[in-house]
């Protein structure tokens, strides 16, 4: 762990979407589990509450819960080092998200791109156009020092920081000002059938993606099926091959080898030699996941995320006493 004057801390969330992908993986949660040894204090939610934003399914929600929480633990998040829980039982993320509503502006939640591109296909509701709010509140509930966020959501770490700025000078100086960390490992994941799309589980082509509890067979079927080009010779061109690009990234991620190296290695001999190759370090680089996974046993999770968010309650109140005082609502 890195040594500083001032301890840093960080928090970043995920929706129990359920079916977590080489995506989730490589973008972000890879980084996740390696901030655990660059950082001070890791804060981890399952962000249940966000997930409610758009229609759902009961069962599927509350069994998708526990799948997102026992991947979490199965690619590496440790519940001794890092603080993992579900945003729902701490309420102080919606208290908080009340107090920072009343001081956030309505424009300035129209003007959010991913509630306009959710609204049109999920329908309007006040949850999804409040969403930066509770994600805001999400952070500064834990008053942590840095995020890491892509570039869709450097939007709304940017609104978080208003409103922070916006309480402190108007309330009291509370919270610090959370940071934008750019992830040093991971690249963007994009679709194995359309290379020029994010990968993602709302894709109905189940060949698009990889999930990280897939079987060995159902990897190496879905790369050996990815969509290249006509051509046979491999290189990293995003213009010209961008399922190849994909695939180069894909393979870099899983073998710690740089694309150049990698190129060099498969630029002749054909794409179905290049392709096995890549489905071999995503199997071995998967398979300690799903290993771990199948060992998890439900109730041991569920006791796991309830401890967590004991403490998380803890730490927040902590907050909230002084968020209180200063807005004018504690005591009397």
């Amino acid at each position: 762990m890195t040594t500083r004057s001032t301890p840093m801390k960080v928090f970043s969330g995920i929706q129990p979407t359920g079916d977590l992908h080489l995506g989730n993986y490589v973008g972000a949660l890879a980084n996740w589990v390696k901030m655990q040894d660059d950082y001070d204090e890791t804060i981890y939610c399952v962000v249940d509450l966000h997930a409610m934003t758009i229609p759902y399914d009961v069962r599927e929600f509350h069994a998708a819960r526990l799948q997102t929480a026992k991947i979490l633990l199965a690619v590496g998040i440790d519940p001794t080092r890092s603080l993992l829980y579900y945003q729902s039982q701490v309420p102080q993320h919606a208290e908080l998200a009340w107090i920072l509503g009343t001081i956030t502006g309505i424009g300035q939640l129209e003007r959010m791109t991913q509630y306009k591109e959710k609204a049109d296909k999920a329908g309007q509701n006040l949850g999804l156009f409040s969403y930066p709010v509770l994600m805001a509140a999400d952070i500064l509930v834990h008053r942590v020092h840095a995020v890491p966020v892509g570039d869709d959501q450097t939007q709304h770490l940017e609104l978080t920081r208003d409103l922070a700025e916006r309480f402190n000078s108007r309330f009291a100086e509370l919270f610090p000002l959370p940071e934008r960390i750019t992830p040093e490992i991971g690249a963007r994941v994009m679709s194995l059938q359309d290379p020029m799309s994010k990968m993602s589980k709302s894709d109905p082509n189940v060949n698009s993606r990889i999930l990280l509890v897939d079987e060995p067979d159902a990897i190496a079927k879905r790369i050996r099926t990815a969509v290249t080009d006509s051509e046979t010779t491999v290189a990293y061109d995003w213009d010209r091959k961008p399922g190849i690009s994909n695939l180069l990234e894909i393979f870099s991620f899983f073998s710690g080898r740089k694309i150049d190296d990698l190129v060099d290695e498969y630029a002749e001999g054909g794409y179905g030699r290049f392709k096995e190759a890549v489905a071999e370090a995503v199997i071995d680089g998967l398979t300690p996941i799903r290993t771990r996974y199948k060992q998890l046993d439900d109730a041991e999770v569920a006791h796991i995320m309830e401890r967590g968010a004991l403490d998380a309650r803890a730490r927040a109140e902590r907050s909230m006493v002084e968020i209180r005082k200063a807005v004018g609502l504690a005591g009397y």
